[in-house]
């Protein structure tokens, strides 16, 4: 795979590597056009297919270039995206992880990577603009899993529930995250404020298509018990670690 990065990167960041991961589940209608997509900014592309039902593999197995990993059976985006950052960390510096059912633009990674201050390890999160045309359950969920990590972990943020994000490698595999969902998303955060490794965000676009071809796999009623299940589980364990309740 091309380990290249392409202009207009800051030249400080086109000395590391960076690599994108794209998790899969059920979306055969649009998975293709974002991997083509991504390629076009000539970082290595790794998608992972976690078991999906649909042509989602198909779909990406034979474009050429992509390295391409496959579940069995549907473990949660969480667990996804873990499988993809391993493959990434033997090539890579960076994992550059974007959603498949097309709601992100592929160009914004140049904003990403350009946030990546000189020196620094932290994690990049894409600030979604322009969510009024979002279904209300995203912007609902925004606005509580926003309060609920600021209470686990002391950081403030926009949009904690982006996908387009830029992890460092392998520090993020190496945070002992537990959530395997989407609560994943949620759960690196926090653990990663404890471990005083900074979270910067910078604005993305964001496509909500009229059309119902995208596709989203999150269901309002479960994941709202499932993130209150790790959001408890990390509030406990912040209150009984005296040094984590300084964590700003």
């Amino acid at each position: 795979m091309e380990l290249s990065a392409p202009l207009p990167f800051p030249d400080h960041t086109t000395k590391n590597r960076f690599a994108v991961v794209i998790p899969v589940y059920n979306h055969g209608a649009t998975v293709a056009a974002v991997v083509r997509k991504a390629m076009q900014l000539h970082f290595p592309v790794i998608v992972v297919d976690d078991g999906s039902t649909d042509a989602s593999y198909d779909n990406v197995k034979g474009i050429q270039g992509v390295l391409v990993r496959r579940h069995p059976r549907n473990l949660g985006k969480g667990a996804a995206l873990i499988t993809g950052m391993a493959e990434a960390a033997k090539i890579a510096h960076w994992a550059i992880c974007l959603d498949a059912d097309g709601q992100h633009d592929a160009d914004d990674m140049v904003h990403l990577v350009g946030a990546i201050p000189i020196g620094q390890r932290p994690i990049i999160l894409g600030h979604r603009k322009g969510m009024g045309a979002a279904p209300w359950t995203s912007r609902f969920g925004r606005g509580f899993s926003n309060f609920w990590v600021w209470v686990s972990s002391g950081v403030r943020l926009s949009d904690s529930q982006s996908g387009f994000r830029i992890y460092p490698l392998p520090e993020v595999l190496e945070l002992d995250v537990r959530a395997g969902k989407y609560q994943f998303e949620l759960e690196v955060l926090a653990k990663a404020a404890w471990q005083a490794i900074p979270i910067i965000e910078a604005p993305i676009s964001v496509s909500y298509s009229p059309d119902g071809r995208r596709i989203s796999h999150f269901d309002p009623w479960r994941d709202f018990v499932r993130n209150t299940q790790t959001f408890s589980r990390l509030i406990v364990r912040r209150i009984f670690t005296p040094r984590l309740w300084k964590v700003r």
